[in-house]
């Protein structure tokens, strides 16, 4: 009954419309207060989960993926992009891939990486003749990218989640891999789709050219290895690597690109602390949640239910994934995040997965969700910039799942795609 009237009132609570937060936060306490609970125990829950140090990364993280997003460097990483591919078939389309995984090393969002690569992408691509309904693919599909590639703050999340027991550093290294693959195969799709619709031939960037340009992105690349160096050299933890990519970014955008306006800054910074307030609220309420489901021995009792389906590792993965596919279709991918990953901790250790290798295979999960209605916060920002329907896309974007599939099949059945570098760099 407990565990009835905890996840009832959530579920009640969410077609209520309620912010999903919230209805966590409220949830918790309605089920404390049916178990006779003192309330206190869910406030200060709420405030233990959200003191802890590691989470300094995300508002870092967020702020340098603003700076960099408004202040032109989007734009910036598409003209370095088209030097190495803008005059091939489909040539705009590979552009827009590998923009994403540029620009992915610095926003560490699906959703960001849209709104930015998008909007300078999406009307290229149909103006040089590119359906309308592929550039808004195209442009979806490869945001997903970011989510893997770091610095991705919803690994942040999932370590909290995990009780800070998985290294942050080593989920970004564990990343890089699938976030690659993922982009090759994305690549790949778009090479096929090209040749076979005969798409416009791109134009090509002369020497001079590619020089000037190659020169004016060099400083927003230099961020990249700024986040990954120090992790990798052990200069900064990836809290203080996100502080110094967030000044480093500061200073490229207002003094060396020039391209943002001081009296802009204020809006922005607005934009910023209201996300990382939302991130946060979710967080502290999250552990309140998932205080109340370890007292109710949820997790202990779902581990249960997997080990007498069945005791094999790989079709205990194929169920996860399954799960996690239709859920991440209703549901965002933090708060599924924040709720899930307490659940499936102790599962790991009896299947004996990689706590590292699962928090990959979850994102990349959820991450797929963000492209699928009925929610899908990036499907709707792709619809909104390229002035198309949910549903227009939703069956045109089908054929873009299937190297997301195939690729999300690899890594989770060959753990070495994700284990093999962070052991080697960071070791175990």
């Amino acid at each position: 009954m407990d565990l009835l009237v905890l996840l009832g009132s959530f579920t009640v609570f969410c077609f209520m419309g309620v912010p999903v937060a919230y209805a966590l936060g409220a949830s918790a306490i309605f089920a404390a207060a049916w178990m006779g609970l003192p309330l206190e125990v869910i406030m200060q829950r709420t405030s233990n989960g959200m003191e802890n140090f590691s989470l300094l990364a995300i508002p870092f993280f967020v702020l340098a993926g603003a700076i960099m997003a408004e202040g032109g460097m989007a734009s910036r990483i598409i003209d370095f992009a088209k030097i190495f591919v803008g005059a091939i078939r489909g040539g705009l389309a590979i552009v827009n891939i590998l923009a994403s995984t540029m620009f992915g090393c610095i926003s560490g969002s699906s959703v960001a990486d849209t709104a930015s690569i998008g909007s300078v992408m999406i009307p290229q691509m149909i103006k040089s003749g590119y359906p309308r309904l592929f550039a808004v693919n195209v442009t979806i599909s490869g945001s997903l990218q970011p989510l893997l590639i770091p610095p991705s703050h919803n690994m942040v999340i999932y370590s909290i989640a995990a009780g800070g027991t998985v290294s942050v550093a080593h989920l970004f290294i564990g990343g890089i891999i699938p976030g690659l693959l993922l982009g090759a195969a994305l690549i790949g799709l778009c090479l096929y789709i090209a040749r076979r619709d005969n798409f416009p031939l791109g134009e090509p960037v002369s020497l001079r050219q590619a020089a000037r340009i190659a020169l004016d992105a060099v400083w927003g690349v230099i961020t990249v290895f700024i986040i990954m160096g120090g992790i990798l050299s052990g200069i900064f933890t990836p809290t203080e690597s996100a502080a110094v990519a967030c000044v480093w970014a500061f200073l490229v955008t207002m003094f060396v690109y020039r391209s943002y306006r001081w009296r802009d800054l204020p809006e922005m910074l607005f934009k910023v602390v209201r996300t990382t307030g939302m991130v946060m609220i979710m967080i502290g309420f999250s552990v309140a949640f998932a205080y109340m489901m370890t007292l109710m021995r949820i997790p202990a009792q779902i581990a249960e239910m997997f080990v007498a389906i069945s005791s094999d590792k790989y079709t205990f993965l194929l169920y996860v994934n399954i799960l996690l596919l239709v859920l991440g279709t209703f549901m965002d991918l933090a708060p599924m995040l924040l709720i899930c990953t307490p659940i499936f901790m102790p599962i790991l250790q009896r299947y004996g997965v990689d706590p590292v290798h699962f928090g990959i295979i979850m994102i990349f999960n959820l991450g797929i969700g963000l492209l699928t209605p009925p929610v899908g916060p990036t499907l709707a920002v792709g619809c909104a910039i390229g002035k198309v329907t949910m549903e227009e896309v939703s069956r045109s974007i089908m054929i873009f799942y299937i190297p997301m599939l195939i690729v999300l099949g690899l890594v989770t059945y060959i753990p070495a795609l994700t284990l093999w570098l962070p052991n080697l760099l960071l070791g175990k």
